[in-house]
């Protein structure tokens, strides 16, 4: 998807009234990460079995499901302890290094040069957009403020939203900056930041847009201590779970059964006037 050369800053102008606060996920949402991040997970999988168990997309797409293992080093080292255990060896007898495995896995995603965006050369240089810049445009226009909250680190998000959309520091919790899903904690965060930077009544309803079970459960979680707002969790399909049909009816009923009251194929599919539609439904 080409990269639009306007730059719109973090900081949206709302002319008309607001409706609705949008937090967007990035891995699977705003970017395809099924042949970068999901890449070096099965990478590092294969490597630390001795190249005995290389994942599947749906065996990562199993574990995910489990809700908890948002965390791709963390999903990573389980699913290396969990072939392990299938060859009758316990983890406790297994000498893995979380470091090492955690530093195998950021030089397959970002290259040989880990601390310099410069110089990237990893599977996060080969991730197409799923989102143009002009689709948040058209969100701030309809008085809906955005913001980001993933898993990812601070580096890896600022890079595809700084570098590759363009964007002027947006509202961002990544990784770093607060515990992970489905924990709330960082959801939290970006809505209060939001309506903080926008003077926003503190009832507004809140979208959170993700494409995984971790992600509706956070958005549950983040409705039970405020009561205030109407929380909605919008599910994404990402990209390699689109076909088979089968599999894409499996995935989708899979988001709604953890919370979802509606999956798209793609976030541009989020239109204001559907965010207009889930709000009067969620105050209904």
């Amino acid at each position: 998807m080409p990269r639009n050369e306007e730059v719109f800053v973090g900081i949206q102008p709302l002319e008309p009234q607001a409706i609705a606060i949008l937090v967007f996920d990035i891995d699977g949402v705003v970017r395809d990460v099924g042949s970068s991040y999901r890449r070096a997970l099965a990478d590092t999988v294969e490597q630390f079995t001795g190249a005995a168990y290389r994942p599947s997309q749906a065996d990562i797409d199993q574990l995910k499901t489990e809700g908890g293992w948002n965390n791709d080093w963390e999903a990573s080292e389980e699913m290396v302890y969990r072939y392990f255990e299938t060859q009758g060896r316990s983890r406790t007898e297994l000498d893995l290094s979380y470091a090492d495995l955690v530093d195998f896995f950021q030089r397959r995603y970002r290259g040989s040069d880990l601390d310099h965006p410069d110089r990237w050369d990893g599977y996060i240089c080969q991730e197409p957009l799923l989102l143009e810049p002009l689709y948040l445009e058209q969100l701030t226009q309809a008085g809906m403020p955005w913001g980001f909250f993933s898993g990812a680190t601070r580096g890896s998000a600022a890079y595809v939203l700084e570098r590759r959309l363009g964007l002027t520091a947006p509202v961002l919790v990544a990784m770093e900056d607060a515990p992970g899903k489905p924990n709330p904690t960082g959801l939290l965060d970006a809505v209060q930041q939001l309506t903080v930077q926008h003077r926003l009544p503190a009832s507004l309803p809140v979208v959170y847009v993700g494409d995984t079970v971790a992600d509706m459960q956070t958005v549950q979680q983040a409705s039970q201590p405020d009561e205030t707002r109407t929380w909605i969790g919008v599910g994404i399909l990402p990209p390699h779970a689109q076909t088979p049909l089968e599999y894409a009816i499996a995935y989708s009923d899979t988001l709604k059964q953890a919370g979802a009251v509606e999956v798209l194929k793609n976030v541009q599919e989020l239109t204001p006037e559907t965010v207009r539609r889930l709000v009067e439904a969620g105050a209904a």
